[in-house]
């Protein structure tokens, strides 16, 4: 059912999308099948439940990992994932089967992204609970361990874990994932001591979303040398950064981009990979050579499949 993945020379870039902001699944399947057909390495969509800013949100939120079963499904060798899904969203459990349950439907292709979560406005819209930033961090670290932990324990053993705030008594720890070396887990952000930790214990990924390359620099570091204080060689994990794309073939294009997504030409220029080719592929030439591995391109307008066709081109 499923092809093989080829490399190209845009599988080191994965397009990241915001389905919040507004977007149907429909929409969501267009844009991963654009970037599927142009050879990029993954679709990525974000796990809100709630819109950011002044957009209106419409026609409203749709859950990651329903909308991600349904891509693994309609697509057949991009790979899928989370950037990221939060801790307090899902019970440990029920995340580990349901991650593994769209890794057997899309052959293969799933990865997580999970962090400690953090816009209490939309928990506070859907009745989640947020707790204090210490906890939802000791929640975080226990649906580590016990996703990994499950996700790793043989076939006809059973899985047990006793934390503060979950605790699992002879789990059978099914399904498994079908994808050889398992499923791999990102984690990210510029926490100075119990993110790095966490990458080293259990990432297969570090991603660095939004921020500049000075930053980028300096928490990479800290999370190799977290890396190196457990004895794991710091090249094991893959090194990645996001940022919002948009380009265009001259200014006016560029401008108009912006203007439909609702940013500053001069903050995009800034803050993202973004303006005329010549400059956007400069940016882009950058954070790789800082040592961005991987880069996940942020496109707001998924209506403008165009722009994913320039951006491959660039790339490509």
């Amino acid at each position: 059912m499923f092809g093989d993945v080829t490399t190209t020379a845009l599988t080191p870039y994965r397009i990241f999308t915001e389905p919040q902001q507004g977007a149907t699944y429909d929409d969501l399947l267009a844009v991963a099948l654009r970037a599927e057909t142009l050879g990029f390495g993954a679709f990525f969509r974000s796990d809100h439940y709630l819109k950011m800013g002044s957009v209106s949100g419409e026609p409203g939120p749709s859950d990651a990992w329903v909308t991600l079963g349904g891509l693994a499904r309609d697509t057949t060798t991009i790979r899928l994932g989370t950037l990221v899904t939060a801790a307090t969203f899902r019970h440990p459990g029920p995340l580990a089967i349901s991650v593994a349950n769209v890794d057997q439907m899309s052959g293969g292709r799933i990865e997580l992204g999970l962090g400690a979560g953090w816009y209490e406005a939309e928990h506070t819209a859907y009745g989640i609970p947020f707790p204090a930033l210490g906890e939802r961090f000791d929640r975080f670290t226990e649906q580590l361990a016990i996703v990994d932990g499950m996700w790793r324990t043989p076939n006809g053993e059973t899985f047990s874990y006793a934390g503060k705030h979950w605790s699992l008594t002879d789990s059978p720890a099914l399904p498994k994932p079908v994808q050889a070396g398992g499923i791999p887990i990102i984690i990210g952000g510029r926490g100075a001591k119990r993110t790095p930790a966490l990458t080293a214990q259990y990432a297969a990924e570090f991603n660095m979303p939004f921020t500049d390359l000075d930053t980028f620099a300096s928490q990479t570091a800290v999370v190799r040398g977290a890396c190196e204080a457990i004895g794991r060689a710091p090249s094991d994990l893959t090194w990645s950064a996001a940022l919002v794309a948009c380009v265009g073939n001259n200014e006016d294009e560029f401008r108009r981009r912006a203007e439909v997504i609702g940013r500053e030409p001069d903050e995009l220029r800034q803050n993202g990979a973004a303006g005329t080719t010549e400059q956007f592929v400069e940016t882009v030439s950058k954070w790789r050579e800082a040592g961005a591995e991987r880069v996940y391109l942020q496109v707001l307008d998924l209506a403008d499949l165009d722009h994913l066709d320039l951006i491959a081109s660039l790339l490509g």
